[in-house]
């Protein structure tokens, strides 16, 4: 090693400065629209929105043919591509072999997650927005050719639920790809969650007289319903069985899974 001379100075450390996560959110916004796979997805939001709008002007009886008509059935294909998107944002640096660059060039891998949930729920509320905006344009189509008249029954209360319903129902997803981190599983996983377990919750309901009034403290799909219905405001029971559940179903598994994306080795 070189002796310092007595007397020289020794210029100033310049401090490091941490990637802002703005920035970050920037670039994991990016890579959710670089992929085929993730252009197109994301695409077919915008195409069975489309669809979806054909159908009820082709087969919908003119008296239902109203906006909250329109939106609900929208709402089934973005329900179910919605957390598709999210997974593939989180797995993708396992199933891509991405997260070894990824977490070298940011370290703080809870920036990184935080920038890819900041970025999917980014894309899930723009994509119900284009989903009202394609929704309305359907009505005034719809009505435009039938000859019925024109109804706007969606309130503002009622829209900011179902934004809300749309971004519980991402997050899902989100936290299934972070707790599970591959691709597959994942979303095999989130079928189970949408569709198996509020199948057997509701036989229970049925079967079980104790569980049916437990059954809207325990299933995520039963009390997050209630902000799609459109038929005014939730109870204040109603916002309880949404926080608890949301509470079991979401925010617990998500932190386990934070525990073990900050803990494991990426390969």
């Amino acid at each position: 090693m070189t002796a310092v001379a007595a007397g020289t100075t020794l210029p100033a450390r310049v401090p490091v400065r941490g990637i802002p996560l703005l920035r970050v959110t920037q670039v994991e916004l990016r890579k959710m629209f670089d992929t085929r796979s993730g252009f197109w997805l994301i695409a077919s939001i915008v195409i069975t929105a489309f669809l979806a709008t054909a159908g009820v002007i082709l087969f919908a009886p003119d008296d239902q043919l109203t906006y909250a008509t329109f939106v609900s059935a929208i709402q089934f294909p973005i329900a179910v591509i919605l957390p598709m998107i999210a997974i593939l944002a989180v797995t993708s640096e396992w199933s891509q072999r991405s997260g070894l660059t990824t977490f070298t060039l940011i370290p703080h891998r809870k920036r990184v997650i935080s920038a890819k949930a900041i970025s999917s729920v980014a894309v899930g509320v723009v994509s119900v927005l284009l989903a009202f905006v394609i929704g309305a344009l359907g009505n005034l189509a719809g009505t435009g050719i039938t000859g019925t008249a024109l109804v706007w029954n969606i309130s503002v209360t009622e829209f900011l639920y179902f934004v809300l319903g749309n971004v519980l129902s991402l997050l899902i997803g989100f936290m299934l790809g972070v707790l599970i981190r591959a691709s597959a599983g994942a979303i095999a996983a989130y079928f189970v969650y949408s569709f198996l377990l509020p199948t057997i919750f509701g036989l229970l309901a049925t079967s079980v007289a104790w569980f049916r009034d437990l059954q809207p403290w325990v299933d995520v799909q039963y009390a997050q319903s209630a902000l799609f219905v459109l038929e005014g405001t939730l109870t204040g029971e109603q916002w309880a069985n949404i926080a608890v559940t949301g509470m079991i179903w979401i925010v617990i598994p998500l932190a386990i899974g934070l525990g073990f994306v900050t803990r494991v080795e990426v390969k």
